[in-house]
C-alpha cells in the first residue's frame, strides 16, 4: 500500500525532479553513485550542474556526460543565475564536490531556494552545520545526507527493533568502521589532485578519517538507537607514523538515556577493506549487522535461539519490505542505499508541491549531519584535555 501511494504521488506530480550536480565528474565513481542512484526510482533526472573546481574542465565534463553545453556550467553562481531563469529550471542540488566546498555550495544553493542532498561533512564545523540548519528551516527546504548506511532494508529494520522494544533499553552499543585506504603513504604522491586535497587539513575538515568515514559510523550508531550522544571520551591521532592529519578516533560514548557506547574509526588499518559493523544490547537481548552482510541482521534474544533476519522475509513490516528492490538472497548494496534516500527526499518534496503531507520519512538530514560536526569537535577537546566532554547541542 504504502509503494502505491507514492507511485500516485509521482504521477500526479507528473515528472521527475529536476537534479543538478556539484562535483563528480566522469571519473569520480562518488559521482556515478549519485548520478545512477537518483535515477533508480525515477524521482529524480539529473540535468546538468558544476563537475570541476576548474571552469573549462567542469564544462568539457558535462558534455562528456551528455548533458547539454548550455547547462555544464562553469561555477555555482552562474549555475543558480541560468537555472533560475529557466522554466525547467533545477529543483534541487547534489553535493559531491572536495570537502571544504560542501558548507559555501550548500548554503549557496539554499538560499537560491533550492533542496540539497549533500555527501558528508556537511561543514567544516559545527558553527557552520548550525548556519545550514537555519537556513534550511528559514527558506522552508528539504536537505539530506547521504548516510547510506542508514539506509539499508537491515540496518532500518534495526532501528525498528530497538524503536519497538524488542531489546529492552539500550544499554551498549558498539560500532566500528574500519578501512585501509591509507594504510600506506599517499600523501607522498603529490601528482593526484585528490591526494592533494584529502591531505590538506584545511580543505579536508577537522579531521580526515571523521570527514570520510567516522560520522558514518557514529550517524548508524545514533541512528539505529534514536538517540544522540550527549557526552565522550575520545583518542584522537595517526596510525601512520609522521602523518599531519588525522587517521584514527576512538571514543566512550554516553548516549542521551544513558546507555553506553564504543566507536572506532580508521582509515590506516593495513589488510582491512570496508568494514562496518554495528551491535546494539539492550535489557533483553542484542542485534548485530554488518556490512560484509548487508542484507542480514543476527537477533538474539536472552533464552532464545539467535535468529538470522533476511532482507525480504515476508513478515516484516511494510516500510522495511519498501526499502528493498529484489527477492530475498539477491544482493543489494550501497548503490540502492542511497536511491533510498534520494526517493525519501524526492516523496517529501512532491507532496510538499502538491499541498499534501506525508508520514515522516527516515532520511538523514542536516539536523544529523550537524550532531556529526559537533561530535568530532567534542572528539578533539575531549583529546586535547583528556577528560570527558560534553558534545554540544543544536539550538531548537
Amino acid at each position: 500500500m504504502v509503494g502505491v501511494i507514492m507511485t500516485e504521488l509521482r504521477q500526479r506530480f507528473g515528472r521527475p525532479l529536476r537534479l543538478a550536480l556539484l562535483g563528480g565528474g566522469p571519473d569520480s565513481w562518488i559521482g556515478r553513485m549519485h548520478r545512477t542512484a537518483a535515477a533508480l526510482n525515477g524521482w529524480w533526472q539529473p540535468v546538468g550542474g558544476v563537475l570541476s573546481g576548474d571552469p573549462s574542465r567542469s564544462r568539457a565534463a558535462g558534455v562528456a556526460l551528455g548533458f547539454d553545453p548550455a547547462r555544464s556550467y562553469a561555477d555555482i553562481g552562474e549555475m543558480i543565475d541560468r537555472e533560475r531563469a529557466r522554466a525547467d529550471g533545477a529543483d534541487a542540488v547534489a553535493i559531491m564536490s572536495p570537502n571544504d566546498t560542501h558548507y559555501p555550495y550548500a548554503a549557496a544553493a539554499l538560499d537560491a531556494g533550492l533542496d540539497v542532498i549533500g555527501d558528508k561533512p556537511v561543514s567544516h564545523d559545527f558553527a557552520q552545520a548550525c548556519d545550514l540548519v537555519a537556513r534550511t528551516r528559514a527558506n522552508s527546504r528539504l536537505f539530506a545526507v547521504t548516510h547510506g548506511y542508514a539506509a539499508y532494508p537491515m540496518t532500518r529494520y534495526a532501528r525498528w527493533l530497538v524503536a519497538d522494544g524488542a531489546l529492552g533499553e539500550p544499554r551498549l552499543v558498539q560500532v566500528e568502521y574500519i578501512q585501509s585506504g591509507l594504510a600506506t603513504r599517499l600523501e607522498e604522491n603529490q601528482t593526484s589532485r585528490r591526494v592533494q586535497w584529502l591531505f590538506d587539513a584545511q580543505r579536508s575538515g577537522l579531521a580526515l578519517v571523521w570527514s570520510a568515514i567516522g560520522c558514518h559510523a557514529q550517524h548508524l550508531a545514533c541512528f539505529t538507537v534514536g538517540r544522540d550522544v550527549a557526552r565522550l571520551s575520545a583518542d584522537v591521532g595517526t596510525l601512520m607514523p609522521g602523518r599531519t592529519v588525522i587517521d584514527h578516533v576512538s571514543a566512550l560514548l554516553e548516549f542521551d538515556g544513558g546507555a553506553r557506547g564504543t566507536l572506532t574509526a580508521t582509515q590506516a588499518a593495513a589488510g582491512a577493506e570496508n568494514d562496518i559493523r554495528l551491535r546494539v544490547y539492550g535489557g533483553r537481548g542484542m542485534l548485530e549487522w554488518s556490512h560484509r552482510e548487508a542484507s542480514y541482521l543476527r537477533l538474539a534474544l536472552q533464552g532464545e535461539p539467535a535468529r538470522t533476519i533476511g532482507r525480504g522475509d515476508p513478515y516484516l513490516p511494510a516500510s522495511i519490505l519498501g526499502a528493498g528492490r529484489t527477492p530475498r538472497g539477491h544482493p543489494e548494496g550501497l548503490l540502492e542505499a542511497f536511491g533510498n534516500i534520494y526517493a525519501e527526499l524526492a516523496q517529501e518534496r512532491i507532496a510538499r508541491s502538491l499541498g499534501e503531507s506525508i508520514e515522516p520519512l527516515p532520511y538523514p538530514r542536516i539536523e544529523d549531519g550537524a550532531h556529526s560536526m559537533a561530535f568530532i569537535e567534542a572528539c578533539l577537546a575531549s583529546h586535547r584535555s583528556g577528560r570527558w566532554v560534553d558534545v554540544p547541542r543544536l539550538h531548537a
